[in-house]
């Protein structure tokens, strides 16, 4: 199993998953962390400006955990084959340790009224 988690910063989790161009990747093996290695993707890689076409750096991930997401983009993850899951969670390796133990924290995808809207600074944003 593969979890991706999103961490622009590479020491917390941050929100706006579709805009975050940097991702934690953990390789898990029966509850155990084998590998954690940093995927950075460029800008038009990131999930908001990739529309889907062709392979994608994410593909092959079964689980994204981030601070923030929008119903698209859950909706988008789950026809990727990706579970992604929304946490107050700061701590990466607390967030996958939790996710594998069945007691990580989640919150709800947040809903946008557009693509104009400007985020600064909410949820951790990944700009």
């Amino acid at each position: 199993m593969k979890i991706a988690v999103t961490s622009q910063n590479r020491k917390t989790i941050t929100g706006h998953a579709g805009k975050c161009r940097k991702f934690w990747i953990y390789e898990i093996d029966d509850k155990t962390i084998l590998k954690k290695t940093l995927l950075e993707l460029a800008l038009e890689q990131s999930l908001h400006e990739s529309h889907g076409e062709g392979a994608h750096p994410l593909d092959g991930i079964n689980v994204l955990i981030s601070g923030g997401a929008g119903h698209g983009l859950i909706r988008r993850l789950n026809n990727m084959g990706i579970q992604g899951l929304v946490t107050a969670e700061t701590e990466p390796d607390s967030a996958v340790a939790d996710f594998l133990n069945g007691t990580l924290k989640l919150g709800a995808p947040h809903s946008h009224t557009g693509h104009g809207e400007h985020h600064d600074g909410e949820h951790g944003c990944c700009h």
